[in-house]
């Protein structure tokens, strides 16, 4: 069962995406802040993580790439309620990292993590060698 991490902290935005997640056979951790988030990230293995980029305090960039740098090419979905995200699109360093605007639907959400998995497979692919 895939291990996603969701970095929000508004716990009703959090709530449904488990929800969602959880019926299509995701296994869900949750984190309500950027320091939550990381110190789960560091503590166990996911498979992918969805990161609010305005978190109480934070910068969900930081945090993706933070996590970047331990696991260079991590499968990400950057959320936002804002128009932030060109900026993401916009980063190299953020190659891969697929964006959704809040709010979304189901449906949404459950492609823009099959979509992040796409991009990094196609990413490491591409910058290996492999495939």
């Amino acid at each position: 069962m895939p291990r996603i991490l969701v970095i929000d902290d508004q716990s009703d935005v959090r709530a449904m995406i488990a929800i969602v997640l959880r019926i299509h056979r995701f296994e869900i951790v949750e984190a309500a802040s950027a320091a939550a988030g990381l110190a789960a990230f560091e503590g166990s293995d996911f498979d992918l993580a969805i990161v609010d980029i305005f978190l109480q305090g934070a910068n969900g960039v930081d945090v993706i790439r933070m996590m970047r740098e331990r696991v260079p090419d991590f499968p990400v979905v950057a959320i936002s309620g804002m128009t932030a995200l060109d900026f993401v699109s916009a980063s190299p360093e953020l190659a891969g990292v697929v964006c959704l605007q809040k709010p979304f639907r189901p449906n949404q959400l459950v492609g823009a993590i099959e979509a992040a998995y796409r991009r990094s497979a196609r990413y490491i692919a591409e910058n290996t060698g492999a495939g």
